[in-house]
């Protein structure tokens, strides 16, 4: 068992105070946007020695499973966060294992580095991803049906010329239809500079509706207070607005379009770092890959709530083999036992203290600290605190 020190992300999206008031440090009036517990080679955790969880771990496999060794390559496959946005992210998606291998090959067969701006594919892993709210937490994932889309851009009231770019999801319907005009939307050209323009002025008119037309109007009215007159607004309305409650999650799978709005809370995922992003952002765009990695069905992302496995312990069902992750809400003078089984995990203290025995070695962790829990050895956990707990999934 070992205490375990994140890596701090400060991307100019994040909030400034969310995360340093978790792990008790300083507000210094930067953002803090991630705070990552793993061991991804861009940033990976540090284990009580000081030594990188990534070297760790390929030093002595053992600590983190057969699983690692057997079907990732000896690398821990999942990687855990701490995420705060105070602003949207980028218009996203990731890819699944066969498009990640097979991207990774090509820019590899191109030759483009790894750290250029133009560089898509960084490694040949799947990124499924799962976000559970520890605050209010607003998001934009998966596409509507492109006929409610059609019918909330008509209710703003907006202009014939404006309508017609978003024709295609009537005269086309279905998956064709919302892939041409999202696509469409990622091109600036006069037409679809002019629809941004009219589209924001007619949501103003109706921030203060209720129901879904009022969700609609304000998403379009906040993505174009940090992204004015960019088109892929317009892409981005095209997803649906999720708002978590704390405890609520999102489970994304390779494939679906998304944007975190605003909020604070854990994430767990593929230990993967490829993002093809979609728009709202200045960074690099890639089409064709994007076309080929989103996945256009409409498929309502339903928000995920915990099941309990035993009292105190709850987990998110998404049958992941990179990941499973559970959520802690201990109760004072009663033990849970994880059993030995189980692959090496990270625990991560979000409220209160938490108590955790592996043979020999006890450690109490407090809001904000985290540990590694070797591969193989059975725990104990006790206390009064909430935790996230990750293991790999297919030792779940």
């Amino acid at each position: 068992m070992h205490p375990l020190t994140g890596s701090i992300k400060r991307y100019d999206w994040g909030s400034h105070d969310a995360i340093p008031a978790i792990l008790g440090i300083e507000d210094d009036g930067r953002p803090l946007a991630e705070y990552w517990l793993g061991a991804h080679p861009s940033g990976p955790a540090r284990i009580d020695d000081g030594v990188p969880l990534d070297d760790a771990i390929s030093q002595n496999p053992a600590m983190a499973g057969d699983s690692t060794r057997l079907e990732f390559e000896g690398r821990l496959p999942y990687l855990m966060k701490l995420l705060s946005a105070g602003r949207p992210l980028s218009l996203q998606a990731h890819p699944n294992r066969i498009d990640a291998q097979a991207g990774f090959a090509r820019e590899n067969a191109e030759e483009i580095p790894l750290d250029a701006p133009e560089r898509t594919f960084k490694d040949p892993w799947d990124k499924p991803e799962l976000l559970i709210a520890l605050t209010e937490f607003d998001a934009l994932a998966g596409f509507r049906a492109p006929e409610a889309s059609a019918e909330l851009f008509a209710g703003l009231g907006i202009c014939n010329d404006s309508q017609k770019v978003f024709t295609p999801l009537l005269s086309r319907g279905g998956r064709a239809g919302l892939a041409e005009v999202f696509m469409n939307c990622l091109v600036t050209d006069d037409e679809r500079t002019a629809a941004v323009t009219d589209v924001v002025a007619a949501a103003i008119n109706h921030v203060d509706d209720e129901g879904e037309l009022g969700d609609f109007a304000r998403t379009a009215v906040t993505l174009d207070e940090h992204f004015p007159g960019d088109p892929s607004l317009l892409a981005a309305l095209l997803l649906t607005r999720h708002h978590l409650k704390p405890g609520e999650a999102l489970y994304l799978q390779p494939g679906r379009l998304h944007s975190y709005l605003h909020g604070t809370g854990v994430e767990v995922m593929g230990n993967s770092d490829n993002v093809l992003r979609g728009g709202l952002t200045s960074k690099h765009i890639d089409p064709s890959a994007l076309a080929q990695v989103v996945n256009f069905t409409t498929i309502p992302i339903v928000p995920m709530l915990a099941e309990q496995e035993l009292p105190g312990l709850w987990r998110y069902p998404t049958d992941e083999r990179s990941f499973a992750c559970w959520r802690l809400e201990l109760i004072p003078g009663r033990m849970i036992e994880l059993p030995g089984e189980l692959s090496g995990r990270i625990l991560l203290a979000t409220r209160g203290e938490i108590g955790v025995s592996q043979g020999q070695d006890d450690l109490v962790l407090v809001q904000g600290q985290a540990a590694f829990l070797e591969a193989g050895r059975q725990v104990q956990i006790s206390g009064d605190g909430q935790g996230f707990l990750t293991a790999t999934g297919m030792d779940a």
